[in-house]
């Protein structure tokens, strides 16, 4: 019995007969297939993947389903595999291939390659979200990377307990959408006046779309969310403060001296909660974004800065981990035949995949 039903390979749409033909594979891989079909050469292996970091695993289904549907005899094959979202250990096998190897010896490229991508993002992810926790986390690298690898990241990012993602596409493996807030681009568009896009957002969008509203265009965000929250009342969730690295909003100019007054710091987020409190806008949320690390999260944390969720971006395709995964042949026939150092290292947690 399995712990958790696998993603069915159909939802990853993936261009199966140019994976197959080894497209998207190093070309040694190619090359190697090649050569043992024409020798008649199908020797049986037992194919072991690791990583080399504490990390929590990403793209397990992903890489599942390129065999599944990649390989030549996926029948003839013998597949054991952690699940997404696993803590795992340096060296720590997740995943471990037995069968002819011609049958997927075009493939290695591309499950170590999605294993590495989807790990990175979603390891990130969690330790984001630990670091804020209990608070939210707003997943929103979309567009810091092309939009193809949007859905297989918002997957990841959703297993290591991101709340909310900002594209469709990055929600639609578990059959969701995006959030987001109301942006500068629109707010501009309506001659940068921040109330007036934020009413036309509640004039034209559903009741049940949470009305998030940016307001740091004018570099004043104390002004603008009081204004905002006027205006909208209660159908305001909730405010994003977005101050630029290189700025400092009007509301902290009078006590600076003491603290970095550059971007989203602490003091102007207690600068807005004080004003929205004083109004009675208690409900009114903070979301706080713009070069948020973990480490920025982690001293907001100590410091207890009254946010109440955190919009993460570019820093989750970054990190300061190395997430890459590795695929050794350990068994030949049935016989140990590894390169030094790479022996095999049987994981009682593998599971087998159907």
């Amino acid at each position: 019995m399995t712990r958790r039903a696998r993603l069915d390979p159909s939802i990853f749409n993936l261009p199966v007969e140019k994976m197959r033909a080894g497209y998207y594979t190093d070309k040694y891989f190619v090359r190697a297939r090649e050569v043992l079909l024409a020798d008649d050469h199908h020797p049986r292996v037992l194919m072991q993947v690791f990583g080399k970091a504490q990390a929590y695993l990403g793209g397990i289904d992903e890489a599942i389903s390129i065999l599944k549907l990649c390989s030549f005899d996926w029948e003839d094959l013998e597949v054991h595999a952690l699940y997404d979202g696993d803590a795992i250990e340096p060296w720590e096998t997740v995943l471990t291939i037995e069968g002819p190897y011609d049958a997927f010896a075009h493939l290695e490229t591309l499950y170590v390659g999605v294993l590495g991508r989807r790990t990175r993002v979603g390891t990130n992810t969690r330790w984001v979200v630990e670091a804020a926790h209990p608070k939210e986390v707003m997943f929103f690298p979309a567009r810091h990377d092309h939009w193809l690898v949007q859905t297989g990241d918002g997957y990841a990012a959703h297993i290591a307990g991101a709340i909310g993602v900002s594209t469709d596409a990055q929600a639609s493996w578990w059959g969701s959408e995006g959030v987001g807030t109301v942006p500068h681009a629109m707010i501009a568009a309506y001659g940068g006046d921040t109330v007036l896009a934020s009413q036309k957002v509640a004039e034209f969008m559903p009741p049940d779309v949470r009305l998030i509203s940016l307001v740091d265009f004018d570099n004043d965000s104390v002004a603008t969310t009081l204004a905002v929250a006027r205006a909208l009342g209660t159908r305001l969730y909730g405010v994003r403060l977005d101050t630029s690295g290189t700025m400092v909003d009007r509301s902290v100019v009078p006590q600076m001296g003491a603290f970095v007054p550059t971007g989203v710091n602490p003091q102007l987020v207690v600068n807005v909660r004080h004003a929205l409190d004083a109004e009675g806008f208690q409900y009114v949320k903070i979301v706080v974004s713009g070069g948020f690390t973990v480490e920025k999260i982690r001293s907001f944390e100590r410091n207890k800065v009254p946010c109440d969720a955190y919009g993460v971006g570019s820093s989750l395709f970054r990190g300061e981990g190395s997430f890459d995964f590795t695929a050794d042949v350990v068994q030949v026939d049935g016989q140990p035949c590894a390169k030094v150092g790479r022996g095999y290292r049987p994981n009682p947690r593998l599971e087998r995949v159907s």
